[in-house]
């Protein structure tokens, strides 16, 4: 038989940690096993786990330090929860990722897993992300003073880490359950705002308010399988990349949060849109994700990511376009589905990026992106 397995993630400070307290000071009809990807030193209350069915047996408690689950230490993840679900006594397994996990990459060490697996005796039931609700409205909605202001804040943020707020959008976009945690750091109109820009983030995960991680463990633990596609494709991102929702045009608008697509054959030049990105990039702008190309480099996927001050951009991979003819003919008929928006000379190049944001210029935005893009010409291709 089957057993259980609860992730939760979030980013450093969300307050995770005293969920899973929470968690196992409340449980009373699950004997838990609980594994721990701390980057330092184990924070979980000592006392609890002593009064919590997870101290029956020593080995009932893991740590995996020097490393994170979703990358680096994915392999040792994945052999220790096979072995804790072999222990008769364990009914379930409760995880806490570290901050800096990837949610993504977590749930996707259990579909591989179970690909090679046949016989595996564990599968993900719940990948729960705990949320910092007073952050989420410091940082992403409360408007900054003036232009300088902001670009001020975004050159302090890269010097801590450049990655830290798409990390916590990251967590907030695959998930199946939120836990917007520090409520009461917010009023009611307040709270609202932040809920409905996670709505926008997250559309179809359920969303439970806590304060000070007091959570009710039944809506935590149950046995129903992750639906990792479903997950994958339920953030606006992903759905507007996927084509399964466009832009939101003519809907009405909480708290005037809206998003659209930007869609443009032509490449960007590059040293235009950095130079939008510095001096002209909206500040009201919450987040934006897509895939972008430049005109001086035919051959690369470029991950354009922005979160509140913070933006990146990423070479993540090749353009299908670009690779030999015979491997290029191999991925066609491997995945059809790219033909449907195949360009006869560029191939699969296109910029297509996704905007949320409160109060945004649309009209403006599309001007300023499109001031950046240069013609192409069958030759220079």
């Amino acid at each position: 038989m089957q057993k259980p397995v609860t992730i939760i993630t979030g980013y450093l400070g969300s307050g995770k940690t005293t969920v899973m307290n929470e968690l196992l000071m409340s449980h009373t009809n699950k004997n838990l096993a609980v594994i721990v990807n701390d980057m330092g030193s184990i924070n979980l209350d000592a006392d609890i786990l002593k009064k919590s069915s997870v101290a029956h047996m020593e080995e009932q408690m893991i740590e995996l330090h020097n490393g994170c689950i979703c990358c680096t230490l994915r392999e040792e993840f994945m052999e220790q929860i096979e072995q804790l679900s072999n222990t008769k006594e364990i009914e379930a397994i409760l995880v806490e990722a570290s901050g800096i996990s990837n949610p993504a990459s977590l749930a996707e060490s259990f579909l591989l897993y179970g690909d090679i697996n046949k016989n595996s005796s564990v599968y993900l039931n719940s990948l729960v992300t705990v949320v910092d609700a007073d952050r989420i409205y410091t940082e992403f909605l409360v408007e900054m003073e003036d232009l300088q202001e902001a670009r001020e804040c975004m050159e302090t943020d890269a010097e801590e880490d450049p990655d830290i707020i798409n990390l916590v959008m990251d967590q907030i976009e695959f998930c199946n359950l939120i836990i917007l945690n520090k409520c009461d750091l917010l009023n009611s109109e307040e709270l609202d705002q932040v809920k409905t820009v996670i709505r926008r983030l997250q559309p179809e995960a359920d969303i439970i308010e806590t304060v000070r991680g007091k959570v009710d463990a039944d809506l935590i633990f149950h046995e129903k399988r992750f639906d990792y596609e479903k997950v994958n494709n339920s953030s606006a991102i992903q759905k507007a990349l996927l084509r399964e929702s466009k832009a939101d045009e003519g809907e009405q608008k909480e708290y005037g949060i809206s998003s659209f697509v930007y869609e443009q054959r032509n490449p960007f030049d590059y040293n235009a849109f950095i130079k939008f990105l510095e001096l002209y990039y909206p500040t009201d702008i919450i987040r934006a994700k897509g895939y972008i190309w430049f005109s001086d480099d035919n051959m690369h996927v470029q991950l354009f990511e922005q979160a509140g001050r913070n933006s990146s951009i990423t070479e993540v991979s090749n353009w299908i376009a670009a690779f030999p003819p015979e491997e290029q003919k191999e991925v066609l008929q491997e995945y059809p589905e790219v033909l449907t928006e195949w360009d006869d000379i560029l191939g699969d190049r296109m910029n297509q990026i996704v905007f949320i944001g409160k109060e945004i210029n649309e009209e403006k935005i599309r001007e300023q992106l499109d001031g950046c893009t240069v013609s192409y010409t069958p030759l220079e291709v």
